[in-house]
């Protein structure tokens, strides 16, 4: 394989795992850091009213509809013996309720829960440019006055729309503002006025109506917001202070200044907007929005599976992740061990028996073992008795240790029930070989390298960051893969080297 086919694969294993990852954060919302928790707010609409005698009845309802910044997780309507029909109807979303037969009070319901989301929101396509407009005298010639003045203190359409907002909220400051200020008596008024001074100055605008979102429940009013377009994009600004922007905390809930809802057939219509906030884990969000979406990410998440093979791929994802931790020590550091993935199983153990304590198991049942090798050798077994009889003497340590540890009152040391013992064989097998081979410094060197890169492993492989990222986002492991196969090209020099060949590189004699 030629070195282009090694970078072309490498290249695409890490495309796809980064774009699947990218793809599950940015747009269905799966957190990279552990108990990352999100804000969701519930938004209830109550129409009420009345009708005093049997007849039919229509209400209408407008609902928000994409907001900008916010997504739309669920919907509930509630209306009793009423049929439901929803609609768009320039750039509104309306729900109609109707009944053929209704008499008292009557009561409707609508509920959503939303969700921030910075990406979320389509707005409405660019507007024309409005007519020019003509006021009766003498406020035209106080609008003319005024744009000549906000124009000659403003730049570009957004300093404009600024200008001329502060100058309406500081009447006093300018007799012309003073006198367009008496047509408008509250805010929506206000807002009014200021989309008809912006048509006096051909600058598309509208009245839309927001709703504020707070952490604590409470009850709503719906409230004016200016949206102007600049021929680019939407701008947003509030009509009394003029401060220019969407808040985080609103919702959009209307693209046009008209009532909410409208009620055909009832008298004393009212309604009541409440609205709570709780938070939850960003994990159960992103999975709830992910089945919102019928997305393929959920249905082949890992969620998917039973707690218990969820909780075995726990431990099986992190090997990868230990493996870095060989790679790194013996390509590029050089230090010795005992098997090229041994160290990683070691660490598995440390895992179930803790770090001090498994450290300090490995000492023991690897010295009281190799011990027990010697004397075997004695007696000359062939290799599949002999490593038979050792896995039968670690047991036997093993119950030795937890029992010696229990009457010594150490309770960390019961969890020696549970280190693998088939890993302790290989280990105490393989230095023996090697100590007969090479002799006890290479054994032992053998033996301190697979602890200390076993140690670094579990340390490594312990992160709760790492360990969320690779259970949530399983893709990841591509990158990773792509990340050895680059690895198995290094020929270089490793760290351990330097020192052995440092003579090599002094000044030549």
């Amino acid at each position: 394989m030629n070195r282009r086919h090694l970078y072309a694969l490498s290249a695409l294993l890490i495309a796809s795992g980064l774009s699947v990852a990218i793809y599950k954060h940015r747009v269905l919302g799966y957190p990279l850091l552990p108990e990352e928790s999100a804000s969701l707010w519930s938004i209830e609409g109550h129409l009420t009213f009345e009708r005093h005698t049997v007849g039919p009845v229509k209400a209408r309802l407008k609902l928000p509809h994409d907001p900008p910044g916010f997504r739309i997780l669920r919907e509930d309507f509630v209306s009793r013996g009423y049929g439901l029909t929803t609609e768009i109807v320039d750039d509104e979303r309306i729900a109609m309720w109707a009944v053929r037969r209704a008499n008292g009070q009557q009561s409707l319901y609508y509920r959503a829960t939303v969700y921030r989301d910075r990406a979320a929101g389509e707005l409405p396509a660019q507007p024309p440019f409005p007519e020019a407009l003509e006021l009766e005298p003498p406020f035209n010639e106080a609008l003319a006055a005024l744009l000549d003045t906000v124009r000659a203190e403003s730049a570009d359409v957004a300093t404009f729309v600024s200008a001329l907002l502060k100058r309406l909220s500081l009447p006093a400051a300018d007799t012309n503002a003073q006198l367009l200020s008496t047509l408008a008596t509250d805010d929506f008024e206000r807002a009014q006025l200021a989309v008809t001074l912006l048509t006096g100055a051909r600058i598309p605008a509208r009245v839309v109506q927001v709703v504020q979102l707070l952490n604590s429940p409470h009850t709503v009013d719906a409230r004016p917001w200016l949206a102007i377009h600049n021929g680019n994009e939407w701008l947003f600004f509030d009509p009394v202070s003029g401060a220019s922007g969407l808040e985080s905390n609103l919702l959009l809930w209307s693209w046009d200044s008209a009532p909410l809802y409208e009620v055909d057939g009832g008298i004393g219509e009212k309604l009541e907007i409440a609205v709570s906030a709780r938070t939850e884990d960003a994990l159960s969000l992103a999975e709830r929005r992910a089945t919102a979406r019928d997305s393929a990410a959920v249905q082949y998440s890992l969620f998917q599976l039973p707690i218990p093979t969820q909780a075995v791929y726990e431990v099986l994802l992190m090997i990868p992740i230990g493996a870095i931790v060989i790679v790194f020590m013996r390509n590029f550091v050089g230090v010795k061990t005992f098997g090229t993935f041994l160290p990683v199983l070691v660490a598995l153990a440390f895992r179930e028996s803790r770090l001090i304590s498994g450290v300090l198991l490995f000492a023991l049942l690897v010295s009281a073992g190799l011990a027990v090798r010697f004397y075997l050798e004695r007696l000359r077994l062939l290799l599949v008795p002999r490593l038979a009889a050792i896995l039968t003497v670690v047991v036997l340590l093993m119950l030795f240790f937890s029992l010696l540890f229990h009457r010594l009152g150490i309770d960390t040391g019961l969890s020696v029930a549970l280190f693998p013992m088939v890993i302790m064989t290989m280990v105490i097998e393989r230095m023996s070989i090697v100590w007969d081979e090479r002799g006890p410094m290479e054994a032992i060197k053998g033996g301190l390298g697979t602890l200390v890169v076993a140690m670094l492993a579990y340390v490594v492989m312990g992160i709760d960051v790492l360990e969320h990222l690779v259970f949530v986002f399983p893709e990841l492991l591509l990158p990773l893969l792509a990340g050895f196969l680059l690895a198995g090209r290094y020929t270089g020099y490793r760290l351990s080297e330097l020192a052995r060949f440092r003579a090599l590189g002094g000044p030549a004699k």
